[in-house]
């Protein structure tokens, strides 16, 4: 072991004894996000639930909550993002209300959380309350601006708060949060930029420039968003009366969601619908 090893070692160990992760609880939390990014959405929150359990254990009890709340934090989000939103939403709602008590930058975790809340509220047909949802962490972003200063953060906040203006048909006013954001958008962000801007073209009958815009990027792949353009493209394609083309590319949204989402997932739903609409005479 060299001196720098060892030194780290007694540093976690000395944070541990305060009450912070230990370093077999971050080893975890690393494990959950990789499994999640590779579409293992069950085998993360199991990963997370087993530090819940170790928190809740005899030699966790006395120890700042932090932990567990990261733990059942990367649960719940393995839980959403696999499409089963609505069996965990009274626990999201419950970890909220304990992650009201995190202060300064540590109050992201919060935010995001409450971002997670909104789309389970999309999804359940509550476009008001996630509306409430989104407003609020945009709201505190934009006060606290000087102790949380995340970019994707911010942005993922404008896709919900997209998200709850295509839910409540109010499409244009999605379009402008597309276009006004994307060109200091990367990654993620990007990707849920792109995919509101072709919702809202769709949404407002301009399925030509909705077409197109599937044609001037490549988005960058995460299970979470299995089959999702896809099923943009199909939208268009529908939309434009080309019912065959949009058949095959509701087909292949449908197997790419198949293998990573779970079987009640909301986009499941939606391109099952969208099938049935387009299905041959």
């Amino acid at each position: 072991m060299t001196l720098r090893s060892r030194v780290w070692s007694v540093s976690s160990w000395t944070g541990w004894a305060r009450g912070a992760a230990a370093p077999w609880h971050v080893a975890a939390f690393e494990d959950a996000h990789r499994l999640v990014r590779e579409g293992s959405f069950e085998a993360a929150e199991e990963r997370a639930r087993a530090v819940v359990a170790a928190r809740e254990g005899v030699w966790g009890r006395d120890r700042r909550p932090v932990t567990i709340w990261q733990a059942r934090y990367y649960a719940v989000a393995a839980a959403i993002l696999h499409g089963r939103g609505s069996a965990v939403s009274a626990e999201l709602d419950g970890l909220i209300v304990e992650l009201e008590q995190l202060a300064g930058a540590s109050r992201s975790l919060l935010l995001r959380a409450r971002l997670f809340r909104a789309w389970v509220l999309i999804d359940e047909g509550r476009p008001a309350e996630a509306k409430a949802e989104a407003e609020h962490v945009l709201r505190e972003l934009a006060r606290t601006m000087h102790l949380i200063m995340d970019w994707d953060l911010e942005l993922s906040a404008l896709v919900c708060m997209g998200d709850v203006l295509c839910a409540s048909d109010r499409h244009p006013e999605a379009e402008t949060i597309a276009r006004g954001h994307l060109p200091r958008a990367e990654g993620q962000p990007a990707t849920g930029l792109h995919l509101l801007l072709m919702r809202s073209l769709s949404g407002q009958g301009r399925h030509e420039e909705a077409l197109a815009e599937s044609r001037t990027r490549h988005p960058e792949h995460s299970p979470g968003v299995d089959g999702a353009y896809e099923l943009a493209i199909a939208v268009a394609l529908h939309g434009l009366g080309r019912d065959d083309e949009a058949r095959e590319e509701a087909l292949r949204a449908l197997t790419a969601c198949e293998r990573h989402l779970h079987p009640g997932h909301q986009r499941l739903g939606e391109i099952r619908a969208l099938l049935t609409c387009v299905a041959p005479a």
